[in-house]
């Protein structure tokens, strides 16, 4: 059953990004090993692409003129109003993720939703039950402060822990199921 998953990496203390969005500490680990085949092998079970409109600002600024997803649908959940890059498939909607769960599913056709981020975006989809799985690469940095990796109240029922490995340069990626019934 096609699920929907948070694939993310975090500072070793729990964050995604520096308060000011800087993800330099991350993209020093760029070419780590084993990583590039985790992100295609994960890439190649996804049907839809939903982001939180930060995230979306961040690679247009970061990436500009060049959109990384072109042949998968992608949702943007923000506020503002952007373009959408040439030969890009995104809609940018407002709302709840509940609202429009069903037409993530119709567009992943039978394949996986990632949440790509942020974090606040994630926590929508974990508070509403719809989380299924975190793919999570624990990165070798303490950062001290920044965005969380999920912020949500209160603690979650016990999660399932059902792979993990070690990559280069001392990643850790561990996949953890949030809906017993994601399986």
């Amino acid at each position: 059953m096609p699920r929907i998953q948070y694939f993310v990496a975090a500072s070793l203390d729990g964050f995604i990004a520096t308060t000011g969005d800087d993800l330099g500490w991350l993209l020093q680990f760029d070419g780590f090993e084993g990583g590039s085949e985790s992100y295609e092998s994960f890439m190649a079970d996804v049907g839809c692409i939903v982001m939180g409109g930060e995230t979306y600002a961040w690679l247009m600024e970061h990436e500009p003129g060049k959109w990384p997803y072109p042949s998968t649908p992608c949702y943007v959940f923000t506020h503002h109003e952007h373009a959408a890059p040439p030969g890009s498939d995104i809609t940018f909607v407002r709302g709840s993720v509940t609202e429009f769960a069903d037409d993530f599913r119709a567009d992943a056709a039978g394949r996986n939703i990632w949440v790509v981020g942020g974090g606040n975006l994630a926590a929508q989809f974990a508070a509403a039950g719809l989380l299924d799985e975190i793919i999570l690469s624990v990165i070798p940095v303490i950062l001290g402060d920044g965005k969380r990796l999920l912020p949500i109240e209160g603690p979650t029922p016990p999660l399932e822990l059902t792979a993990s490995r070690t990559l280069g340069r001392g990643i850790i990626e561990s996949r953890y199921l949030l809906n017993s019934g994601a399986a």
